[in-house]
């Protein structure tokens, strides 16, 4: 698969989520088995961009490619210039936020909320293209399926933003209106695909390798994102990618195994927040990854209360050791009611 002039290690992506796709989380998951991964959305607004937060979304250092960064805003004119003001920092791809649910982004009327204009979320995608065009950027975009039930317009976005020359869009099959709740509508996605020339990707409840090779098979789509469900597991693409070639699920992984892809995130994540924020927000990779083991939550409980690296990485690493002596391999059913949970409390 290709976006532009860049083939692609396979067809699983990664899904750009704010405070969660840092460059350390998409280094991991494309070292276990993921082929793209879309950075945390980065604003256009000018006077945010030599913020704390911002230079950290848009640190790439040792990313292996191609770099994509997601832009999101409300003007065209800022969106263009965010664009080129990151392909000066290494994005080799751009993506258009017109996907986001937040409430904090759409009542400035970013985000989905641009679907509810679409003269104004077609001048900004023509804009952005016209600022990468001539650097060879690839620009793509990210989009629900409308705002509310009423109003499902993806599939006349999408035409409009193919014929101006978008290379790839990736759509989440629910609208604005239902946030993360209710059923991914894969029948929307599958009409938008047949209705396009250029790659579609489908994403929104793929949380398994059955799940992944079913909407690849409702939809017809390109590639799979994956968002949520990779949150502390982030080898769910090597799974996929296992059970899309063989039909079958390969063994779960050996703990110890977990335990290193962990340490070594958390080493990768102190490096880029520095101690103090890299403590606090580390808490939510490691609690993803144990929720649901054996004496996972009593261990996150003791957890978050530590404020010092140091602490928190001997914690862990105690934690694990006593997993692994107990079990060669991440109990399953454990593994996978940790994911149901997580995608319940967020929806």
């Amino acid at each position: 698969m290709h976006i532009g002039p860049y083939a692609l290690a396979n067809n699983l992506f990664v899904a750009p989520m704010a405070g969660v796709t840092d460059r350390p989380f998409r280094q991991l998951c494309k070292r276990l088995g993921a082929g793209y991964a879309v950075s945390e959305m980065v604003t256009s607004r000018k006077d945010l961009w030599q913020s704390l937060k911002t230079s950290r979304r848009a640190n790439h250092a040792g990313e292996p490619g191609p770099i994509a960064v997601q832009i999101a805003g409300t003007d065209a004119a800022m969106m263009a210039e965010a664009a080129a003001y990151n392909i000066d920092r290494g994005a080799q791809i751009i993506d258009i936020n017109m996907g986001c649910p937040a409430k904090k982004v759409c009542n400035k009327w970013a985000g989905s909320a641009l679907m509810r204009d679409e003269a104004g979320a077609l001048a900004i995608i023509e804009a952005v293209i016209a600022a990468c065009a001539p650097r060879g950027v690839p620009v793509t975009l990210k989009m629900r399926t409308g705002w509310c039930a009423a109003e499902r317009n993806a599939l006349a976005l999408a035409r409009a933003a193919e014929s101006a020359g978008i290379a790839l869009v990736t759509v989440h099959g629910r609208t604005r209106e239902q946030g993360y709740g209710g059923q991914a509508e894969h029948d929307t996605v599958a009409a938008i695909k047949a209705a396009l020339r250029i790659p579609l990707v489908a994403n929104g409840d793929i949380d398994s390798p059955e799940r992944a090779a079913e909407v690849l098979r409702q939809t017809g789509a390109d590639a799979v994102m994956i968002g949520r469900a990779a949150q502390g597991r982030p080898w769910i693409f090597n799974e996929i990618a296992h059970y899309l070639r063989h039909g079958v699920r390969p063994s779960p992984p050996a703990t110890r195994d977990v335990q290193r892809w962990l340490t070594e995130h958390l080493a990768d994540h102190y490096s880029l927040y520095g101690e103090e924020s890299g403590v606090r927000s580390a808490r939510k990779h490691i609690g993803w990854a144990v929720r649901a083991l054996p004496g996972g939550e009593a261990f996150r409980a003791v957890m978050n209360t530590l404020d010092d690296a140091a602490a928190q990485l001997r914690a862990v690493t105690t934690f694990f050791d006593h997993l692994a002596d107990a079990h060669e391999r991440l109990p399953v059913a454990d593994v996978h009611a940790a994911n149901q949970d997580q995608i319940a409390l967020l929806a």
